[in-house]
């Protein structure tokens, strides 16, 4: 079973953010992501972008933050956030409630790319396979998502990007 979509989006009568996952096969897992998982979650999700082997064998703490500043506008820039959300019927192999994720995990697969397991504190949860691509996507839907929240709670990136140098770019993003 291989990724196809996922989607982030904030619901208020809940106050957490709600992770979509769809499937290529059909199915889909709802994932409920809380303030306090959050804020977890997303020092996680920057080691995992620093640990890359391209940016960890980098000389100093400076070109380590370059390339991956370069990296993540490189992945949110070929990524497609165009597109919407396919809603539709799907089997749901974890039940049609979203699971609430109170662990999170991480390993690296054979091929070296980063999983990332989503768990409930009792039963099953998720496990995402993220190339560079796909986290870099990732922490961008979830800035997006925690932005249109209540939380006060900013999610930065501690690289240089270059749009923070003066450029002019301007991006839009569903």
């Amino acid at each position: 079973m291989k990724l196809h979509q996922l989607k982030i989006e904030f619901v208020a009568e809940q106050d957490r953010l709600l992770l979509s996952l769809a499937t290529d096969d059909g199915n889909e897992v709802l994932v409920f992501l809380t303030r306090r998982c959050v804020k977890r979650l997303w020092p996680v999700l920057l080691e995992m972008a620093r640990s890359s082997p391209d940016v960890a064998v980098q000389s100093s703490p400076e070109a380590r933050a370059a390339l991956a500043g370069f990296r993540h506008e490189q992945a949110v820039r070929q990524a497609d956030f165009s597109r919407p959300y396919e809603e539709g019927p799907r089997a749901r192999p974890l039940g049609s409630e979203p699971i609430l994720a109170g662990r999170i995990q991480t390993r690296r697969d054979a091929n070296g790319n980063h999983v990332l397991s989503l768990l409930p504190l009792r039963g099953t949860g998720v496990h995402l396979t993220l190339d560079d691509g796909l986290l870099h996507s990732l922490c961008k839907l979830l800035q997006d998502a925690v932005s249109g929240s209540d939380w006060d709670l900013a999610l930065r990136l501690p690289w240089p990007l270059a749009a923070d140098s003066g450029s002019a770019e301007v991006r839009t993003i569903n």
